[in-house]
């Protein structure tokens, strides 16, 4: 992900005029080089890695070969014709676009996540909420050699504001690529085949302040900014992820992010209950947790816009200070409630305390992300985030061997993917000045159990009387068993 953002390292400034030409030519060089993100050290206290960023077109090919690197049967210009759904699971009908052959494909579910125009959800009939259409835009993706011009002043987001156009310049890599977002009145009765390539390249010229200057267009897209958010994520064997579940105007930068959230919480429900590991109402919290989530990016974001859906610097600075909206901006900052957690009774500090104390709500309750700690395993610095992400993981404290002792056979009668570990000053896992178990918000023999997305599902402060029968009860309602299955 850093190599294929590496020509955004550097990247930051947000500006406005009538011209880009105008704009970056009024501010001074400075020498070229990455530069880190605002709030580095602070969020140094709650993750091992430190932030990046990514343009869409670089990002996905990493992801794809990812994926067909674990297996991943991807097939593009392939379209979904129809579906239906039953008992058993789902059949759709897909076409080959290139061949026009059609074939049906079973399963037990189908994850919706075709975009902001969702087919699925128009077959479906399901209904949004939200702020509805905010205005319409053209995508216009350019060539054009900027390099001299932004040498040591690189940006990232340009507005331009003229009476012959407004619209945005984004900065793909500050050298030769670059879109520039076009508003046109819809409500006016303007189109977007009014705006032919022709007119496009000489609005370009305009917003460029640069008449003579070589250009190709490389693409013209419309799109429309609006929220809407689905009124529920499940139906029947089907779940809406992404801009499908929730479509969102850019300016939050938080669309791929909550999208990708939403497939990480799925995505380990779906293979307990396929590997009968849970029972199937563990689908209903995918709703309950993530569409709260995802109401609140797509608000948020929204809120950024203007009264014809582009950016609002206005705006986006007023937003910009919330320090309730900058921990949701990079991921954490949210807590779930569902039966796939159970509360301890306690309620999050407030803002500020978290703030002073680097936590931001990463403090060891229930529905909250797990802590970072900096550990030692086998000799090796980890993070106890390290540990997450396959199967569930309960870390206890450094007296906690009761609790250690009773997951092995836990997970041999429940016949699930069960890790523990002892995080101690001489544990398995070292921690030698005891910084996690203060993070985690426990006793020396409390635990913490975190489920596979690297939420806390469970904490019990100090020990308990009968901790296999704790543990295994506790598993049990998180997993929505009735029955334990061996």
């Amino acid at each position: 992900m850093r190599a294929a953002g590496a020509e955004l390292a550097d990247t930051f400034g947000f500006h406005q005029g009538q011209s880009l030409r105008e704009v970056i030519e009024s501010r001074p060089r400075k020498p070229d080089g990455e530069k880190k993100l605002p709030g580095g050290g602070m969020l140094a206290k709650i993750s091992p890695s430190t932030a990046a960023r990514g343009t869409q077109d670089k990002i996905e090919p990493v992801l794809l070969q990812a994926a067909r690197e674990r297996g991943g049967d991807l097939r593009f210009f392939t379209e979904l014709r129809t579906f239906e759904q039953d008992d058993t699971g789902v059949t759709a009908t897909v076409r080959e676009r290139k061949s026009g052959a059609e074939y049906t494909v079973h399963a037990d579910y189908m994850i919706a996540a075709d975009g902001a125009n969702s087919r699925t959800r128009s077959i479906l009939g399901a209904t949004t909420s939200g702020r509805g259409s905010l205005g319409h835009l053209l995508n216009v993706l350019f060539q054009a050699d900027l390099r001299e011009l932004v040498r040591g002043r690189k940006f990232s987001l340009c507005i331009i504001d003229r009476p012959e156009v407004r619209g945005l310049f984004t900065s793909i890599n500050n050298s030769d690529r670059w879109v520039f977002h076009i508003s046109y009145d819809y409500a006016k009765g303007e189109r977007a085949e009014d705006y032919p390539l022709e007119r496009c390249e000489k609005l370009l010229r305009l917003a460029l302040g640069m008449p003579e200057i070589k250009l190709e267009i490389k693409s013209i897209l419309p799109w429309e900014s609006a929220m809407r958010v689905v009124d529920n994520f499940q139906h029947g064997h089907v779940f809406f992820a992404g801009d499908a579940a929730h479509q969102m105007p850019p300016w939050g930068g938080q669309g791929a992010n909550t999208g990708i959230a939403d497939a990480h919480n799925l995505a380990w429900k779906l293979a307990a209950v396929l590997k009968r590991q849970a029972g199937p109402t563990l689908l209903n919290t995918y709703d309950v947790e993530r569409r709260p989530v995802g109401y609140l990016a797509a608000d948020e974001s929204a809120a950024a816009a203007d009264a014809r859906g582009l950016l609002s610097k206005s705006k986006m600075t007023a937003l910009l200070p919330m320090i309730r909206r900058a921990p949701r901006l990079l991921g954490y900052g949210y807590e779930y409630a569902s039966k796939a957690v159970i509360s301890d009774g306690t309620t999050a500090r407030g803002i500020v305390w978290q703030l002073l104390s680097g936590k931001l709500g990463l403090d060891g309750r229930p529905g909250t992300r797990a802590p970072h700690a900096w550990i030692e395993y086998e000799g090796k610095r980890i993070s106890t985030l390290d540990l997450f992400g396959k199967g569930f993981v309960l870390l206890t404290g450094t007296d906690g061997n009761a609790w250690y002792q009773a997951a092995p056979l836990v997970a041999q009668r429940l016949g699930i993917d069960l890790c523990a570990y002892r995080i101690n000053p001489a544990g398995d896992l070292r921690d030698p000045d005891d910084h996690w178990r203060n993070k985690a918000g426990i006793s020396t023999q409390g635990a913490l159990l975190v489920r596979p997305d690297g939420f806390v599902a469970w904490r019990s402060r100090q020990q308990h009387s009968h901790p296999r029968q704790e543990l295994e009860r506790t598993i049990t309602h998180i997993l929505s068993r009735d029955t334990i299955y061996v």
